[in-house]
This record gives C-alpha cells, sequence and structure tokens, in this order.
C-alpha cells in the first residue's frame, strides 16, 4: 500500500519535482492556498488549505501517513504584511506541528539550511537561524521531525542557481565582494531528491539534523567560474576584499533578477562557510553524487523544465487585508491566556486619556473612543480555539473594521513558551488605503512595540 505523503510548499522548486519523480511511489496530497481548477497529473491530489489557519492545517492533513514541510516565508499573502520572514516561519511551522500532532502524522521531513561551525547560534545569519528555530518548533509538538540542511540546491528552476545563471549571463565582468570566498558544499537536485526519499518513513532518521552535499567544496566564486565555463561565456571574475551587505543585496537582486526580498537574507548567509560536519553528515545509504559540473549540465539542459503546475482558480478575495505578526518576549513564561488577558488591561490603560474598554462575560471585548457608544474593534472570544497555551478572537466589529466575517487576532505561545506571537489575520480596515497605511497601520506596530515594552520591563508579582 502507498504511503501517503502531503507536500506544504508543493508549488516551490522542490516539491515539483518530488511530485515528478515519486507520485509513482507514493499517494501525493500536494497542498496549495489556491484551489486547483485543472490537474494536468491525476495521480496527484491538489488540495487547498490556509496555512496561517490551525483549522485549515488541521482538516488539510486528515489520512496523511508522512509530511513534507517546504515552506519558507519569503514574500507576502496579503496586500500589507507586518512582520519579519522570521516571525511568520515561525507561526506557520507551529500550525503545521500543531496539524500533524493531531493527525497522528508518523513524520515530518523539513528541508533547512546547513547551519556555520565557526559562529555560535546568536551570531549566525537571520536567515539561518530562522531555519534552526523552524527545525525546533516543527518538532515541539510530538511529530518526529527529520531535517535535512543543505547549502544551494543545484537544479534546474532552482532561485539559487538561478541567481548564479543570471549574474554570468548579465555581467561580462564580475567584481565580486569577500562573501564569494566563503565555502560551502552545493548538492543537485537529483541526489536531494533521493535523500528525501531514503528518509521518508526511515525510523533511524526520526528525530535527527542532517547536513547533506556532495564532497566538492567550492567558494561560491568558483562557482561562478565553473557556471560561465559550461555556458561557454567568457567572464572576467575577481574578488575585492570587502564586504558589504546592502550593496551585495542590490547586485545579486539587479542582475540576478532575484526578489530582494529573497535575496537580503540569502546574502547575509553567504558570509559564513557552510559545509557538512562528519558527525551530522547523512550516511543512511550510500549515493553517488553529482559534482558541481555535472549539476550544472542538468540545470542547464533545456529538456528539464520545471514540472507542469494545475491550473488554479481565481480567488475572489477582498483587495486591502492586513496581516500583522509580532515576535514578543515571555521571559517570566506566562500564558497565552495570560498575556490575552495582559493585553485587554495595559491598552486602555496606556490610552487611558483616549481608550476604554468593555467585556461581557463571554470574554468578548470592544474597544471604545471615551466620547464613543460604537466600538472601534469588536473582538469575539472562541473558547472552543483557546487553550492556555492559544487564545484566539475574532475580529467581529468596530467603525475601523469593513469585513466582519473573516478576520482573526491571537495571542499564542511558541517554542516552549520561549516566546509568545501576537497576529492579526486577514483584517480589512474601513478607512481609505493611503490614509489606513499611514496612520493606523503605522499606530499599530507602534502600540505593539510599547506593549513588548511593557513585557520586557514591567515587574509582575509571581
Amino acid at each position: 500500500m502507498k504511503k501517503t505523503i502531503a507536500i506544504a510548499g508543493a508549488g516551490g522548486y522542490i516539491g515539483r519535482w518530488f511530485i515528478h519523480h515519486f507520485k509513482h511511489k507514493y499517494h501525493i496530497i500536494a497542498l496549495s492556498r489556491r484551489e486547483a481548477s485543472t490537474n494536468p497529473d491525476p495521480m496527484v491530489e491538489w488540495r487547498q488549505v490556509e496555512l496561517f489557519s490551525i483549522t485549515s492545517t488541521t482538516e488539510v492533513l486528515q489520512g496523511v501517513d508522512y509530511a513534507i514541510y517546504l515552506i519558507h516565508s519569503m514574500s507576502a499573502s496579503t496586500r500589507l504584511n507586518q512582520g519579519s520572514f522570521q516571525d511568520t516561519d515561525l507561526l506557520l511551522a507551529d500550525n503545521f506541528a500543531r496539524a500533524a500532532a493531531a493527525n497522528g502524522v508518523k513524520q515530518i521531513l523539513y528541508l533547512g539550511g546547513i547551519l556555520p561551525k565557526e559562529v555560535g547560534e546568536e551570531k549566525i545569519s537571520i536567515h539561518l537561524r530562522s531555519r534552526l528555530e523552524v527545525e525546533e518548533v516543527l518538532s515541539s509538538k510530538g511529530t518526529p521531525v527529520t531535517s535535512l540542511r543543505a547549502g544551494i540546491i543545484v537544479g534546474p528552476g532552482g532561485s539559487s542557481f538561478e541567481m548564479i545563471h543570471n549574474l554570468i549571463e548579465k555581467l561580462p565582468i564580475l567584481v565580486c565582494p569577500q562573501w564569494t570566498l566563503s565555502k560551502t558544499q552545493s548538492i543537485s537536485l537529483k541526489d536531494t531528491l533521493q535523500i528525501m526519499d531514503v528518509c521518508l518513513g526511515n525510523q533511524k532518521v526520526y528525530h535527527k539534523s542532517i547536513e547533506i552535499g556532495a564532497p566538492e567544496i567550492l567558494t561560491y566564486k568558483e562557482m561562478l567560474e565553473k557556471t560561465a565555463h559550461a555556458m561557454g561565456k567568457k567572464r572576467w571574475i575577481f574578488s575585492v576584499p570587502v564586504f558589504s551587505v546592502g550593496l551585495s543585496k542590490l547586485w545579486v537582486s539587479y542582475f540576478g533578477k532575484t526578489p530582494s526580498k529573497l535575496v537580503s537574507p540569502l546574502v547575509e548567509s553567504l558570509k559564513h562557510t557552510l559545509t557538512v560536519s562528519e558527525e551530522l553528515a547523512f550516511k543512511q545509504e550510500k549515493i553517488v553524487y553529482l559534482s558541481f559540473d555535472q549539476s550544472v549540465k542538468e540545470a542547464l539542459d533545456p529538456d528539464n523544465k520545471l514540472p507542469e503546475l494545475p491550473k488554479f482558480k481565481r480567488e475572489a478575495s477582498t483587495k486591502n487585508t492586513v496581516r500583522s505578526i509580532q515576535r514578543l518576549p515571555n521571559t517570566r513564561h506566562r500564558s497565552a491566556l495570560w498575556v490575552a488577558n495582559r493585553y485587554k488591561v495595559w491598552l486602555p490603560t496606556f490610552f487611558s486619556f483616549l481608550i476604554n474598554a468593555k467585556e461581557n462575560r463571554s470574554g468578548d471585548i470592544g474597544f471604545y473612543l471615551l466620547w464613543s457608544s460604537k466600538p472601534m474593534l469588536q473582538l469575539t472570544w472562541i473558547p472552543d480555539r483557546s487553550d492556555m497555551k492559544r487564545q484566539l478572537f475574532y475580529i467581529t466589529g468596530g467603525w475601523l473594521v469593513k469585513r466582519f466575517d473573516y478576520g482573526w487576532l491571537e495571542f499564542r505561545e511558541v517554542m516552549g513558551g520561549k516566546y509568545m506571537i501576537s497576529a492579526i489575520h486577514e483584517f480589512v480596515p474601513r478607512l481609505p488605503w493611503f490614509i489606513y497605511v499611514s496612520t493606523q497601520a503605522k499606530l499599530h506596530l507602534w502600540v505593539m512595540h510599547r506593549f513588548r515594552r511593557y513585557l520586557e520591563k514591567y515587574k509582575f508579582d509571581l
């Protein structure tokens, strides 16, 4: 009987190639934010999911044996996205861990990044630190996690290699900053997929982090040179003893034809030596690794086109949506229930000259201007989806709100209580958009910053 594999991030580079290679071996459930209208491959089941919703994620993982997690939130899902990619990744991973545990998923396979050995965790790039956090969060609810840590995965359609390819294509002379002398171990797409296949359902790799890479150690400059040779391009490539993160981001983004939101965290990671350590190397099966030259040849082959995706239905969604995610300190290890209740008290106290709050016996709360009888914002507490570690409120009214049927506010504990996440999802403001982003949106961020400082500094009774 085929194993049922759910893939979060199925529409991405690795997900599409995994489906292409293993759709005959596994029953694959491909997860997508949009609903598929036509499916070119009936062997693959596409399910619509909203990964920001625990309920939706839990429903979509029903009947799943194993899950592959390929989510890296570099692009916004709403018109305004207030919050860093690392806090967004933290929340999404927590949702997925909760949903996997609720469905008895046997294993989560996560594809992350090789970590540097020469510096401590606090000094590694934000991008790599986020990958490490996601590993921790995915395993926090009890589901066995296998984390495959890779450097650049070279194959057709991969964003990292496309960035290198476009730099060679566009620039006859490449004046490379210091980070191009950092060493790393790339791995081919083919070898990555083989290792993923070996690890799925393999109890010997449960609860393990494994670093994967071909034996060949190269600098990024050497990768550029080898790619230029494979492309038949004569390029002058030389390094200068300067490491300018800002300049590198602009240079790589513009000439590499890569979105700046993707380039920024990647460039910051490239300052590290990212090689496979002996103790974490993949040893479960002998792999005849492709060399970098062979991997590039495969990636450049015009016959190796990214597998086709289904056609997706156009979403009849509201245009002006907002998501705002903030990470709060939880040094005193309070519950989400405590933080949510403290916020209800703190906000009208902090704005005592302007705002008061009214809460009913059901836990619903409205925030009012002092001279107004109508709430600015009305929140309805959802007790059956709330507990000590998560408090959920639907946004159900208020003259600052345009849509009352979908948006929600939540406080939740993550990473075993190390942090608290405050998040507003799918909020639709009533104010005209240009006024909202200049006033109410900025005010919300300022308020959450002050609440963070309050949690950090205030001496609560223990």
